[in-house]
């Protein structure tokens, strides 16, 4: 995927002591110079709230994905890995899925997972992962944040963003922050 099709969005997650937090901004940009919409919400709970799921890339898509991944939580009641896997299997060799322009960041209380259309799952090492246009931004405050100081997962997942906003002209400062834990 190319970085011209995650224009518009930013999402931070990290896990911290027990708890994990996701954080996204509200910005929706339509092609590259308009602001269409400040607040979006690119953050939500599934699967009784048990799961906090992220997106960046194209909002339509999104959506789609998230109630894939929604019925995927379901059919294997709940069991992030597997559901996440089984989406990332089906939107690599499906026709239909194969053209969604999207990414997800998915966690629950014990995993943190990016999924991809490529056929990626990743697990991150270090329990902090970011995705879309200031991703990069908001990964390196992140990181900061977690390895020199004691902020809670939830402020660290903020306090990425707000930094990432500072940076990236695809983020703004109206903030998501979803937690578990």
């Amino acid at each position: 995927m190319s970085q011209s099709q995650f224009h518009s969005t930013t999402i931070f997650a990290c896990r911290r002591n027990g708890k994990a937090a996701m954080a996204g901004d509200g910005q929706v940009t339509f092609g590259q110079n308009m602001v269409m919409k400040n607040g979006a919400k690119k953050v939500r709970r599934l699967f009784r709230g048990e799961v906090v799921a992220g997106f960046a890339g194209s909002v339509a898509d999104a959506f789609t994905l998230f109630d894939l991944f929604e019925g995927k939580l379901e059919e294997f009641h709940g069991n992030l890995q597997r559901a996440a896997v089984e989406l990332a299997k089906d939107w690599r060799t499906s026709k239909m899925m194969k053209n969604l322009e999207a990414m997800l960041i998915v966690m629950n209380r014990d995993h943190l997972l990016l999924v991809s259309g490529n056929g990626e799952v990743i697990e991150p090492d270090d329990d902090i992962i970011s995705i879309g246009s200031g991703g990069s931004f908001a990964l390196a405050a992140g990181r900061a944040l977690y390895h020199h100081t004691e902020l809670s997962a939830r402020e660290i997942a903020e306090n990425a963003l707000k930094t990432a906003a500072d940076i990236c002209v695809y983020t703004n400062h109206n903030i998501i922050v979803e937690e578990i834990g």
